[in-house]
């Protein structure tokens, strides 16, 4: 079974997260996959932040929906990067990604430009919101899916079937052998976050999920090695 790194926020561990220099340098690292957050400026823009405000990874204040993008532009994203928007992403790296859509109105923006860019083999769409995982899979068919949870029980084993989800992914600090052996039952993947010691690594590989989200890129290196 091949197990997958994935890097969380690009290498949010080293680099300003979600930001083109940490993409870059997770794509670099040889991660195998790199996860990002989308949420809508005010204008429509589908651009790349994990907080619904830019006050903690910006010189900047304020709600991301009350901003539009060329304001958006105007803020330091940490190192002088700038605020990325989705497609700036998709060109800058080759590597598959992980996007984690917020609310049904992301869904819907993320779908159109699914379509519009074929990116359907390349793209994997998770949430925390059972909701808004069923819309991405009912406006784009054969997208591949996840659904998140910080804090949880057997029942969203449950909520990934029943929003038509394939991943589960999943916080480790909560995650038991019950979770992850009903989650097997249902051919559900299970993917653990967030993984940034050796011994979260020894964890999710003696439950033997499939792999691991991390801040870190060693851990691709040591992953291997790590029984």
């Amino acid at each position: 079974m091949n197990f997958l790194t994935i890097g969380h926020r690009g290498v949010m561990g080293v680099e300003p997260e979600n930001t083109l220099r940490s993409f870059v340098a997770a794509q670099q690292a040889g991660l195998d996959l790199i996860e990002l957050d989308l949420h809508l400026s005010k204008d429509g823009a589908l651009v790349v932040m994990h907080d619904a405000e830019v006050d903690r990874t910006t010189d900047g204040s304020g709600p991301i929906a009350e901003k539009t993008l060329e304001e958006l532009r105007t803020l330091d994203a940490g190192r002088g990067e700038r605020v990325p928007v989705f497609e700036e992403v998709l060109d800058s790296v080759r590597a598959p990604l992980q996007a984690e859509i917020k609310d049904v109105a992301a869904a819907r923006a993320l779908a159109a430009l699914m379509q519009r860019r074929d990116l359907v083999g390349r793209v994997e769409v998770s949430s925390f919101h059972d909701e808004a995982v069923a819309e991405i899979g009912r406006l784009v068919p054969g997208v591949r899916t996840a659904l998140i949870a910080s804090r949880y029980g057997t029942d969203v084993v449950d909520r990934a079937r029943e929003a038509g989800a394939a991943t589960l992914c999943l916080n480790i600090r909560r995650l038991t052998l019950e979770v992850v052996e009903h989650a097997r039952k249902a051919d559900l993947k299970v993917i653990g976050w967030v993984v940034n010691t050796q011994d979260d690594l020894r964890l999710v590989r003696a439950l033997q999920l499939d792999g691991a989200t991390t801040d870190y890129p060693e851990i691709k290196r040591t992953a291997r090695f790590t029984a």
